[in-house]
This record gives structure tokens, sequence and C-alpha cells, in this order.
């Protein structure tokens, strides 16, 4: 006998004893549920959404080197920065978001990045649901 051997958990030998396993694990699951729901909680202000859409808003320069990018959380409060590039001059703003709406006017390309950050993390929650 080594003395780094496992013993081996001893099966259940009757009804009662698996009954009273059912009963431990129904209580370890309510358990982790508890802490899933409280981890949830937490998560739903951490910054979970973010999508970037390039375009080109000047015809006579070449390439999408111009940018919208939008973060956001759990509820759709964050905010959308954009880069408008040209030749002579780089132009940055940025729009506050709540609720996936801003009170500034969003060009397309900003709605664009908005809608593709909501769906993206959509698509997120679908794949782990489908993971598990």
């Amino acid at each position: 006998m080594s003395l780094f051997s496992k013993k081996k958990p001893q099966e259940p030998q009757s009804v009662e004893e698996i009954l009273g396993e059912f009963k431990l694990l129904q209580s370890d699951f309510a358990k982790l549920s508890e802490n899933f729901r409280a981890l949830q909680n937490k998560n739903i202000d951490n910054l979970q959404k973010i999508a970037v859409v390039r375009f080109n808003p000047f015809n006579e320069t070449g390439g999408n080197q111009s940018f919208s990018l939008a973060i956001l959380d759990g509820n759709d409060y964050g905010i959308v920065i954009t880069s408008l590039f040209s030749r002579n001059e780089n132009r940055v703003y940025s729009k506050p978001i709540k609720n996936g709406i801003s009170e500034f006017t969003l060009t397309d390309e900003e709605k664009q990045a908005i809608v593709a950050a909501q769906k993206r993390n959509d698509k997120e929650i679908a794949n782990s649901k489908a993971k598990n």
C-alpha cells in the first residue's frame, strides 16, 4: 500500500444514502446558482460590448482610415468615439451613450458601431449558453 494512494469514496449502499447525496447536491447547486446571479449583477456595469466600424468619410482620400468605436456596459451605457482622418488633420469626437442612445446626434457609422456592439454581446451570450 502506497502512502500517496487515494481512498475511493464509498458508493451509496441504499436508497436513503442516494437521496442524501441528492440533497447535498441540491444544496450545492442552490449555492452555486446564488453565487452566479451575484456575479451576473456585478458584471452588468463592466464594459462588455465593443465594436469598431471603419469608413471613408472623404471621397478624395484612399482607404477606410476613419472609425467609430462603441464601448458599452451591460445596460448599454458607455461611449462612442469617432475619429475622422484626412491628409491634413485628424478629428476625434466622443459622445456619451445611455440605454443605447445619445443626447447628441449620431452619425450612421456611430449607430452601426452601437448596434454591432450590442449584437456581438448577444452572440457571445448565445455561444456561451450553447457550450454549457
